[in-house]
């Protein structure tokens, strides 16, 4: 199974992580999904386009062999409002593009060439974040949701919001509420040092309490303990 990705064209970073393609070998087994606090809008040779909501646990995803997805992976924060659909409506789940914007799904048959197919998905999300933007004060949460040292309690303050305002206008921009986003968000920082030392010591450059909490978020957001991510970090260092 060969997965790569590369960052999206200027206009669209502010919306767009990274734009990806997948292809299915012969001898490729399940792959692990992790949660990212993203949500990506996929095309699929034969089925055509769908959307994968923001997870809050691992998603085992097996293809034939031989098929080929390509991928725009939208921000965190920045997806409710880009697509135009309240993200807790996606949580966990995988959504034809069918259901949600026919005609968009009309020009993203699963019988396009791989790369016309990307080329239509990202002018489809260039056209909707122009419609409507992502709120920037979304996206200013999830930055500073990603300080390890900040407080969930403390970020309606910061961005000048009642709680209920937060929570409401997170949820549905991201999918889920601030403390699981922070949680994610962790989780993200605990894999990209994957390799880098021992599980204790990743614990605590991730911003984890100690291993114990490491452990507990380990297993309740990726089935696996630290150990055994550790040791098969090549096969889930790609969400899709």
């Amino acid at each position: 199974m060969g997965y790569i990705e590369w960052a999206p064209p200027a206009p669209l970073r502010e919306v767009v992580v990274c734009l990806w393609r997948r292809t299915v070998g012969a001898d490729s087994s399940p792959a692990l999904i992790l949660p990212d606090g993203c949500v990506d809008l996929i095309w699929q040779s034969g089925t055509g386009a769908y959307l994968a909501g923001p997870d809050t646990g691992p998603m085992p995803a097996t293809l034939p062999a031989g098929e080929t997805l390509m991928g725009v992976r939208l921000r965190p924060g920045a997806g409710g409002t880009t697509l135009g659909v309240p993200l807790e409506s996606l949580r966990n789940l995988r959504a034809d593009l069918a259901d949600l914007r026919p005609e968009s799904a009309r020009r993203l048959r699963g019988d396009l060439d791989p790369d016309e197919a990307l080329r239509r998905m990202v002018t489809l999300t260039g056209r909707l974040a122009r419609e409507r933007p992502p709120d920037p004060a979304m996206l200013a949460a999830v930055r500073l949701l990603d300080d390890p040292h900040l407080r969930v309690p403390e970020l309606a303050a910061k961005l000048g919001l009642s709680d209920r305002q937060l929570r409401r206008r997170f949820t549905a921009a991201a999918g889920y509420g601030p403390k699981t986003m922070q949680r994610v968000l962790r989780f993200q920082r605990f894999l990209r040092l994957l390799g880098e030392g021992t599980a204790g010591e990743l614990a605590a450059r991730a911003g984890y309490v100690d291993q114990a909490h490491l452990t507990r978020e380990s297993t309740a957001l990726a089935g696996l303990t630290p150990a055994a991510l550790i040791a098969s970090r090549t096969r889930t260092g790609t969400r899709r």
